[in-house]
């Protein structure tokens, strides 16, 4: 079905079987203007709509909807065009009644459910298109997806089952791990808004997510994922093309995953006749071939083999590229050439650029995912609606948790927790985070000697590596005991990866990055759950393997923990380099003492306008505690006893807390000071606002780092800031300035 921008050739009526009378034919002829016979799809109609009925058909009345223009005069006279089109008429009631017994057939219970198959002819299918625009308007919009359902070709189906098979299992992180389960089983409702700025967002993910956990309002308009092609109230014209912003890890493709199963199961969005999803880490991939859009579609689909060119354009039919972040494609929108031609072969970027700019099949439907800093790719003017994921709301964290763990108490001990550290419960908007947490903490909660159990985003990814070693060894050796030689080999490769990628802002990677880091191809894919293995089922695609982490923050984690190594043990750092390395992340591993190695990349991280290094300098942080590193005594062969580092490394943050001018940077400190179990500055402030205290701080001489702390606090409190009164506060611009984050995070400021 079209919309209606996107016209193509009007359909053809003939009578079909001819007859005696004198022919008549409805075609495009020499002349300047066309002929007028436009046939749109129920989505597209605009406010002057043709209204059919069995009264219009009269032998008395014009053929409203057609309307012959020529700039020459007509030799036809009155009674010659009476003829014609009464004869005309009488034809195409005819054609029209003939059809509708054939539906009303294939609508009817006795009818058999087998599919009547595709429509042959375009007299067929012009006539299908104004009965469906029909019972569009007359409400029946489920009686008008059955019937085009029905008569769609037979290939629909089997893509239907494919997609069906392929996404109805969710693996999360551990491939064929027992943890699997049906999507439709453990699904939680992501909170997603209509809207989102234009402007890119450079702040690290974490700072997003933490914003994000205090930023629901009123205003705000939360959009069911099978929704999002809906039209508000306000909007005049159709949704073609959306764009879904969210940080890594939130849920954007699990949320594609959903919709296409909902879709495939017959349950939604029917009006879709076909679904194509291409991921930007697959689409990577053939960015050598020459290729046009209907072999593309083959390549991927080979379902699609019958389909004729005819059938893109006369069907409504929706692309969904996922993770345009991943993208390694010149999408150069400035000097890109169009083309209009489905059927032409290009670059595959090419191909991709003219089908969001429209040139290329118009009435389709598009849906691209992005990171929010990878969302300026493309021209903001190709989307005509902007949504983004905002992770999981607080009632839905405990959803999922009381989901995926099926004994419920023990799902309330592990909410409990969560809830009672503030660090991980705003990390839990991220369904990978929570998938994460709920690995180590439904393990160790079970456990009678389980030690300590984590609080600080160090702990809880190194518990989470940890299980991930001793999974591997008892799933791919047999064995319960670990060897420690194979696992720090692989970790370390699996680090220096995650180390280098990191340094070029890449997530995804391919065969060759990995043999550059010194991976084994094979070794690589029993890490799972570590490193996630994409490949396709259509092994003659020759397309190749993609490998990423299952999250930034575990490559972050690695990248951490590599470094740390490094530094530790000199053995290691001459081994893994094989060539002279001047990167900013490398310079770290040549200081000299621990305290210069932390202090160096605190002063690194603080550089960065971006924040990309916030994360990697809290994991940094957090495995120079003794008892972090006695947990990895399979990956660390030596240790630090650093106890005097780290008391100077506490001094030096909290000098840079007073000294920053940034109030954000001093966000990210006090969350360094967290993973080093300081909290003296946080309880400082923290007396000031016992109930009934906090007018003493209009009167308080605080330093800018204890401002900085009561700002962390406030921004940390599980309590809503409807209302942020500065008048409590010192009225000076150094507090002012430190509060900022509150404000920002706050409904109302005054």
């Amino acid at each position: 079905m079209k919309s209606d921008w996107s016209m193509e050739d009007p359909p053809a009526f003939s009578s079909g079987g001819g007859s005696s009378g004198s022919q008549t034919e409805t075609q495009r002829g020499a002349s300047p203007e066309p002929s007028c016979v436009s046939m749109k799809s129920d989505a597209s109609f605009g406010p002057h709509r043709s209204n059919f009925s069995s009264e219009d058909m009269t032998s008395d009345t014009h053929v409203d909807f057609l309307f012959i223009h020529s700039e020459k005069k007509n030799n036809y006279s009155r009674e010659k065009l009476d003829h014609i089109f009464k004869e005309l008429q009488e034809k195409f009631i005819s054609l029209v009644k003939n059809e509708l017994n054939t539906f009303k057939k294939l609508l009817s219970p006795d009818y058999p459910a087998c599919s009547e198959g595709e429509m042959e002819d375009d007299q067929k299918e012009g006539v299908l298109k104004v009965t469906l625009h029909i019972l569009r308007n007359m409400n029946q919009t489920n009686l008008a997806n059955t019937l085009e359902n029905k008569l769609a070709p037979a290939c629909q189906q089997k893509l239907k089952s494919k997609l069906r098979d392929k996404y109805q299992i969710l693996n999360e992180g551990i491939s064929g791990h027992v943890k699997s389960a049906l999507l439709n089983e453990i699904y939680t409702e992501l909170y997603i808004t209509e809207g989102g700025g234009g402007d890119v967002n450079q702040e690290h993910e974490v700072k997003q997510i933490e914003a994000a956990s205090r930023k629901r309002t009123t205003e705000e308009r939360p959009i069911k994922c099978n929704d999002i092609f809906k039209p508000l109230q306000e909007q005049k014209r159709p949704i073609r093309t959306v764009l879904t912003k969210g940080v890594a890890g939130i849920g954007k493709t699990v949320s594609v995953q959903k919709f296409i199963l909902d879709w495939s199961e017959g349950k939604v969005n029917q009006d879709v006749l076909f679904i194509f999803p291409l991921p930007f880490r697959e689409l990577n991939l053939m960015k050598e071939k020459k290729l046009s859009l209907v072999n593309l579609l083959q390549c991927f689909f080979p379902e699609t083999q019958d389909l004729k060119p005819r059938h893109y354009k006369n069907y409504k039919i929706m692309f969904i590229f996922d993770g345009l972040d991943e993208c390694r494609l010149p999408l150069d929108f400035q000097n890109n050439e169009n083309l209009v031609n489905i059927e032409e072969q290009t670059s595959v970027d090419v191909l991709l650029m003219n089908l969001i700019k429209g040139n290329l099949l118009p009435s389709a439907l598009l849906w691209i995912t992005s990171r929010p800093a990878a969302a300026n790719q493309i021209p903001p003017e190709c989307f005509d609606q902007v949504t983004e994921v905002r992770g999981f709301s607080d009632p839905q964290k405990q959803e999922y948790f009381r989901k995926r763990i099926s004994d419920q108490d023990l799902a309330n001990k592990v909410f409990t927790h969560i809830r009672s550290s503030r660090s991980l419960y705003i990390m839990c908007h991220i369904p990978v985070f929570c998938w994460i947490t709920a690995t180590v903490l439904e393990r160790m909660l079970s456990e009678a000697d389980r030690g300590e159990i984590p609080k600080t985003l160090t702990q809880m990814f190194t518990h989470f590596l940890i299980f991930q070693i001793k999974h591997k060894s008892q799933k791919y050796s047999g064995k319960s005991d670990i060897d420690p030689q194979q696992t720090r080999t692989s970790i370390l490769a699996l680090g220096k990866l995650a180390f280098q990628q990191l340094e070029k802002g890449n997530l995804i990677f391919y065969e060759e990055d990995l043999k550059e880091s010194g991976i084994d191809i094979k070794e690589v894919s029993v890490y799972s759950g570590v490193c996630t293995q994409i490949f396709r089922e259509e092994h003659e695609l020759h397309l190749g393997k993609v490998f990423s982490f299952v999250h930034l923050s575990v490559q972050e984690f690695l990248a951490a923990l590599y470094a740390f190594i490094c530094f530790i043990d000199r053995s290691v750092l001459n081994q893994q380099t094989t060539k002279k390395q001047n990167t900013e992340l490398s310079e770290l591993l040549s200081r000299s003492t621990m305290t210069e190695f932390l202090s160096s990349a605190i002063k690194k991280a603080l550089q960065s306008e971006s924040g990309h290094l916030d994360l990697f300098l809290r994991f940094l942080l957090g495995l120079s505690l003794e008892s972090n590193q006695n947990l990895l005594r399979v990956v660390l062969t030596q240790t630090e006893r650093i106890s005097d580092s780290n008391e100077e490394i506490v001094k030096y943050i909290k000098k840079k807390i007073e000294e920053n001018s940034s109030p954000e940077k001093s966000i990210n400190l006090f969350h360094c000071l967290n993973e080093l179990n300081d909290h003296s500055l946080v309880q400082k402030v923290q007396k000031y606002l016992r109930k009934g205290d906090d007018r003493r701080l209009q009167k308080a001489r605080l330093s800018p780092a204890q401002w900085s702390a009561l700002a962390f606090v406030l921004v940390n409190s599980e309590e809503e800031l409807d209302e942020f009164n500065l008048s409590k506060y010192d009225p000076s611009e150094e507090c002012l300035l430190r509060l900022l984050p509150v404000v920002k995070i706050s409904r109302r400021a005054v």
